[in-house]
């Protein structure tokens, strides 16, 4: 349904461009469960918002974003927002500003069909209680009268997924759905997502920082680094024979539940400033097993990986 060809993302700042996305290409299909990885500021969040056509007014995008055969970048206006919400939803990185705060639940619900599906306020109504049942919210009748501030952060997280529900789209960007939650509700919610997913055949795109999250839910996972792919693969093969550097650090920065005394391995160094388009790995500054043709070479995502160094070189 979703085809991403060679997307680029710049943006116009005093100081020069920015290159937050550098010539990334990634499908998804009906039904499918895609990971996107990786540190904060590799333009994760960026392709979110450019496959919902929500870019700030100083970014360019180039490349295709092909939506059912529609190019998402080129469409006007108005026919973009007719694909909002109604084919394709997106969850928002922190559903603690995701509300707004001088409306009701009720209201912030309903005004999607409304405005979408042309529904009446109690049709409207009646959707919004099916969904919040759907995404097991307590109460949620009483829960419709309530203020954003009367309800708590898993709660919050509970409403923004029923809002991208609302019209049951088949494609739902969740971005970092599990920022700021502990791990307890962290769990349901992407129990939650899984449910929702398997129930309504949505595809899923789960943007996040935390590989820990996304090892019983997606099929696929994406490692970004410094805008660029760095490995594409199934995810049960990424966590037992990770095949990029960069993958491995992420891994080894992951808590192991079984052994706690197990050491985490920081990865040295920060990541890339992305004033200039890459011309050598990006993450070669930083990465142990990096060879001098490393540091001047851009290699190419080749059979999953985008690295120089055979995988039975790497540390």
């Amino acid at each position: 349904m979703l085809s991403v060809e060679t997307l680029r993302i710049r943006f116009r700042t005093g100081d020069g461009l920015v290159h937050a996305v550098n010539d990334v290409s990634f499908r998804v299909g009906a039904g499918e469960k895609l990971a996107i990885v990786g540190e904060s500021g590799s333009g994760k969040s960026q392709m979110a918002l450019a496959v919902m056509g929500l870019l700030a007014k100083n970014a360019e995008a180039e490349g295709r974003v092909l939506w059912e055969g529609r190019d998402l970048l080129t469409l006007p206006p108005a026919e973009m927002n007719r694909i909002r919400a109604r084919e394709i939803a997106i969850v928002f990185q922190d559903p603690m500003s995701s509300l707004n705060p001088y409306m009701r639940i009720e209201r912030q619900l309903t005004e999607i069909v409304e405005q979408h599906e042309g529904l009446g306020r109690a049709a409207a109504r009646a959707r919004a209680l099916e969904v919040m049942d759907a995404v097991r919210i307590p109460e949620a009748r009483a829960r419709l009268r309530a203020y954003p501030h009367e309800l708590s952060g898993g709660m919050h997280q509970r409403i923004v997924i029923a809002m991208a529900l609302m019209c049951r789209p088949k494609l739902i960007l969740a971005d970092e759905p599990t920022t700021a939650l502990d791990v307890t509700v962290q769990a349901q919610i992407m129990q939650l997502l899984s449910e929702v997913q398997r129930d309504l055949g949505t595809s899923v795109v789960l943007i996040t920082h935390d590989l820990g999250v996304v090892a019983g839910f997606c099929e696929e996972v994406i490692v970004l680094y410094g805008g660029r792919i760095m490995e594409q693969a199934a995810t049960l093969p990424l966590f037992e024979r990770p095949a990029h550097p960069y993958t491995r650090g992420l891994l080894r920065a992951v808590p192991n539940v079984e052994d706690p005394a197990d050491e985490l391995i920081a990865i040295p160094g920060s990541p890339p400033s992305q004033r200039a388009f890459p011309t050598r790995c990006p993450f070669a500054p930083r990465c142990v097993d990096a060879i001098e043709s490393c540091r001047l070479t851009l290699p190419e995502l080749t059979g999953g990986r985008a690295c120089l160094r055979p995988v039975e070189e790497l540390t």
